[in-house]
């Protein structure tokens, strides 16, 4: 049975619901311990809206809302309520290229070139394949022109620009994160597709995994009535502010929006709820360990957990001694998501924030330090 449970305070409006599901009391008494200390940081923080959603392949055992979309909290944040995923975006990129790699239309070791022959570097730029675009592992300078994207350049002359790049290492030996050169997924799958790669993605994804707030773009972003507003810390308190257009030139790397509800489905999809959509072993080919992130291991709240990290194919694998987490976070201007989930555990959770902090981390080490305790 639904439950809702509403509690309002001059902090937070929070509502919360729970579906039944595999009747595993260790989880639901996890994930409660969890809400109170969920509930506990919003309001210390103050943060305008959050929500959280924890999933399994076959159910979503929970999902909690707290807040509102601004800080005027004239309208609550609700599973339905829309938010910027910013770089968690490059998932869904993954899974594309994915599809078509599984159904003949791409390979993985193609060069980029074959379909952007455009596509030039200061150097052999063949030697990039569509691997190592999904696996940030290009051989190009991390960040390649992102400034010329904040600063609203196009991507076809932020493209343009890449003929100045040299390599700084063999493509495929090395990490280095994109956004700009990533976004090369947009024109790979049109010229592979016929189609544009929004169209692909609605299609192919979103439609038959029912993730009914999920879009991809500034202009859907801002016509869905239920969106969260981007906020950032000015002078000790949170100030709304301005919803950015410029990362959702790059749509791959950060153009989606959507709801804690599909991001639950996501996850579950992810977790092999969906095989009929994202067939079992490409997603287990997007999720093998490749490049090493090293920097991964030095970030505060994740640093005493883990032991490795890498990058797959549009995600992030994580090594927490015998356990591993797939995970990929993204920040943009005034929000702020996180996505982690085990396989071997069938366990996974997202948060969402439309506040640009980084306490995103501190809320998604305490899931794991709780579910993956001995």
């Amino acid at each position: 049975m639904l439950k809702l449970i509403f509690r309002i305070s001059a902090f937070l409006l929070l509502t919360q619901f729970t579906l039944p599901a595999s009747g595993n009391d260790a989880i639901k008494d996890i994930v409660s311990e969890y809400e109170e200390f969920f509930r506990q940081v919003i309001q210390d923080r103050d943060y305008p809206g959050a929500a959280f959603a924890v999933v399994s392949r076959n159910d979503i055992l929970h999902i909690a809302t707290a807040g509102h979309t601004t800080m005027a909290r004239t309208q609550a944040i609700d599973a339905q309520t829309a938010f910027r995923l910013a770089s968690v975006s490059k998932t869904f990129a993954a899974e594309m290229v994915g599809l078509l790699v599984a159904e003949g239309s791409l390979a993985w070791d193609d060069p980029v070139t074959r379909y952007i022959p455009e596509f030039k570097i200061n150097g052999d730029a063949s030697r990039i394949r569509i691997l190592d675009l999904l696996g940030q592992s290009t051989g190009l300078m991390p960040h390649a022109y992102d400034n010329l994207l904040e600063h609203g350049k196009s991507m076809d002359t932020i493209w343009r620009r890449m003929s100045d790049l040299s390599y700084v290492c063999e493509p495929g030996t090395c990490y280095g994160y994109q956004n700009s050169v990533f976004s090369l997924v947009d024109p790979l799958v049109e010229k592979a597709t016929s189609k544009s790669y929004q169209a692909q993605v609605e299609q192919r994804i979103f439609e038959p995994l029912d993730m009914e707030t999920a879009s991809l773009g500034y202009d859907a972003f801002i016509n869905n009535p239920n969106h969260a507003e981007p906020h950032a810390r000015r002078n000790g308190h949170w100030k709304t502010v301005p919803v950015q257009k410029n990362y959702y030139r790059a749509a791959p790397a950060a153009g989606v929006n959507a709801s804690i509800l599909d991001m639950g489905k996501w996850v579950q999809a992810q977790l092999g709820s969906h095989p009929e959509v994202l067939p079992a072993h490409m997603i287990e080919n997007l999720q093998k360990p490749r490049v090493k992130t090293r920097r991964e291991l030095y970030r505060k709240e994740w640093k005493a957990m883990l032991s490795s990290a890498h990058y797959g194919l549009g995600w992030r694998i994580y090594d927490l001694g015998d356990d591993q987490l797939v995970y990929h976070g993204g920040w943009v201007s005034g929000f702020r998501a996180d996505v982690a989930f085990s396989p071997n555990h069938d366990l996974g959770i997202v948060i969402l924030l439309n506040a640009e902090s980084s306490g995103i981390s501190e809320l998604t080490t305490r899931f794991w330090k709780m579910a993956l305790a001995p």
